[in-house]
């Protein structure tokens, strides 16, 4: 761990030996730092990368406000993953023929810009689906009751679908040669509609007030005021929004496994569900704290996690050994080492092929901005991070559905 201490600011605290620390992100850590109300210092994963606001990779505890854009839009994103009770000689040869039952039974990516007919959302919603629905409801409509811009969102045709970016369901095999599903996705339309209005919200706030911000990213709302109790309320809705809509896709990759095997296939123990952009009230160095991960997972002692690689390479189920330091996180995954628009001009579509061989998946020009090499070195981002988690199980994706 290094830390960085300076006049005016509170400590940055980084595992990031062995892996490249941009100079944009740690810019955006040091404004993070100067903010007044931050509870002892920031925490910095080794996949820490810039982000909107406020840096990938980040653990940021404060007593007496909260910064929306610290959370980000993508609300409650996250993993699950669960091993099932195959093996890898359970699996044919070809796994293409699975990988399109699946992209058929969960919607994926975008088309229409989001309008009429977009195949990443619900035209009609299956049963599963309204029943998550019909338990989510009342939560949405008292929300919308008291800001009515929220409602405009997608909702109910978004739970239960993936998305695109680097939302992915992946097929994978561990050490032992089992089957496992793991998958990423968060709370979609809705949880970036909600981000974005509390943002705005938290920047007009800070207009009123006349106060001057390092970065206007970092506008906040203060805790004892509205517009800080219903921020808090919405992102915890889009939590739970978000941990449901994994688990509607795990349940449906399964399904969707089952056909094409001809064979049932059963989670064998509880699913690890995990968020890695999210806010959550914890107690730290003697102080009730609102916890901000953003791009970070929590890793209390004992508490299992996911840290998933790059398409092509491996990832991880961990177990946290509770790090104080780090207030009980870990990393989110390998971090991108470079944006999407500096990938697509780097990497061919013959470099991605080369990258994800042996993994069913697409190989494509849009797809380009997520191969392997547009990802840190993930064993380096484990290597840093030694002192924070244990890996329980090594994952090597062998089938690959991204948007």
């Amino acid at each position: 761990m290094q830390t960085i201490e300076e006049p005016g600011a509170v400590a940055i605290k980084l595992w990031t030996d062995g892996v490249p620390l941009e100079a944009t992100a740690l810019e955006q850590l040091r404004n993070t730092a100067r903010l007044p109300f931050i509870h002892g210092h920031i925490a910095v994963m080794p996949d820490v990368h810039f982000g909107i606001g406020a840096t990938i990779g980040s653990v940021v505890p404060t007593i007496g406000a909260v910064v929306p854009a610290a959370v980000g839009v993508d609300l409650g994103c996250g993993m699950v993953a669960a091993r099932t009770n195959l093996f890898a000689s359970d699996l044919p040869e070809s796994l293409a023929k699975m990988r399109s039952a699946i992209e058929a039974t969960v919607p994926h990516g975008r088309t229409n810009s989001g309008g009429a007919g977009d195949r990443g959302a619900w035209s009609t919603p299956p049963a599963p689906v309204m029943a998550a629905w019909k338990a989510l409801a009342p939560g949405f409509r008292q929300l919308c009751a008291k800001h009515p811009k929220i409602e405009k969102s997608n909702q109910l045709s978004h739970l239960g679908t993936l998305g695109g970016g680097n939302h992915f369901i992946e097929v994978c095999l561990d050490t032992a040669q089992r089957v496992w599903v793991m998958l990423h996705s968060g709370s979609r339309g809705v949880g970036g509609r909600i981000g974005s209005y509390f943002i705005e919200l938290a920047k007009a706030d800070m207009r009123r007030q006349d106060i001057t911000l390092p970065d206007a990213d970092l506008a906040y709302l203060e805790e004892g005021s509205e517009s800080f109790s219903d921020y808090v309320e919405a992102v915890e809705w889009a939590q739970g929004f978000a941990r449901t809509n994994r688990e509607l896709m795990l349940q449906a990759t399964r399904g969707a496994m089952t056909r094409t095997l001809r064979r049932p296939v059963v989670f064998q123990e509880a699913a690890v569900n995990c968020h890695h952009n999210y806010i959550s009230r914890e107690h730290h160095f003697g102080q009730d704290v609102i916890v901000t991960r953003k791009g970070a997972v929590s890793a209390r002692a004992g508490e299992l996690g996911i840290i998933p690689g790059s398409m092509g390479a491996k990832s991880f189920i961990v177990r946290g050994r509770g790090h104080a330091e780090s207030f009980h996180s870990c990393s989110h995954g390998a971090g991108r080492a470079m944006s999407r628009n500096a990938a697509k001009k780097r990497f061919t579509v013959n470099d991605h092929e080369t990258a994800t061989a042996g993994v069913e998946c697409r190989k494509d020009a849009d797809v380009v901005d997520e191969t392997p090499g547009a990802y840190k070195n993930i064993d380096a981002v484990m290597a840093a991070q030694a002192d924070l988690v244990e890996v329980v199980a090594t994952l090597k994706q062998a089938l690959c559905v991204k948007g």
